[in-house]
């Protein structure tokens, strides 16, 4: 397994750009990954953008930022009000907030939603993404759903079983909202995580899959 080094100007604190649709998708997609890049690079830059945060999804939304990107860490999180599900009716307007990013933004490292998402609004993001900073590291992160669009991803992030613990924990503590929902249980992101720490022969049997178009190394 090779390790990289993410600090492109020795010295310099990494920054890392969040992109999500709905006020759990970072944290559900990346979240494991962000805990442990905090530890590994103690100065990082985590900037947080939510494109659906309407209600109580809005403090949901700061809530989890302050959880995994750190109260101290992060930019103040970045926060939209497009209706979930109507994202591509609106895609000039979304398109008008990457633009705001692009000029103000330079991160070394983005997570972003899957381009092969069967949530529309998810699709949607990732391509704009893409479209957007072309060059650049991108990770695409993945979502369970009942569409069942898993796939084959090829980067993972193993890790420690107590840092998976601890996302699961923030995202069921923060996301009140979504109890409701059936598939929004422990055991699913557990399950989800587990797997793929199987995928990639994780020490700890646990890790964090992402879809990697283009890395130029």
């Amino acid at each position: 397994m090779i390790q990289l080094n993410l600090n492109a100007v020795p010295g310099d604190a990494l920054k890392v750009l969040c992109l999500g649709c709905h006020s759990d998708d970072i944290e559900i997609g990346c979240g494991g990954t962000v805990l442990r890049l905090r530890e590994q690079y103690p100065t990082c830059v985590i900037y947080w953008v939510v494109f659906s945060a309407v209600g109580i999804r809005e403090a949901e939304a700061h809530r989890g930022a302050e959880l995994f990107a750190g109260t101290n860490r992060h930019k103040a999180a970045v926060l939209k009000n497009f209706p979930d599900g109507f994202m591509p009716f609106a895609g000039g307007e979304v398109k008008a907030v990457f633009e705001e990013l692009k000029e103000t933004v330079y991160p070394d490292l983005i997570f972003t939603h899957n381009r092969k998402d069967a949530h529309q609004d998810h699709c949607l993001i990732g391509e704009l993404t893409w479209n957007t900073f072309r060059d650049h590291f991108i990770l695409e992160y993945e979502i369970p759903k009942y569409d069942g669009d898993f796939g084959q991803p090829s980067v993972f992030v193993p890790l420690e079983a107590e840092v998976c613990q601890k996302k699961v924990r923030y995202i069921m503590d923060t996301f009140q909202s979504q109890r409701t929902k059936r598939w929004f249980h422990e055991d699913t992101f557990l399950s989800l995580m587990r797997l793929r720490g199987m995928e990639c022969n994780a020490r700890s049997g646990y890790a964090e899959a992402f879809y990697s178009r283009k890395i130029v190394l």
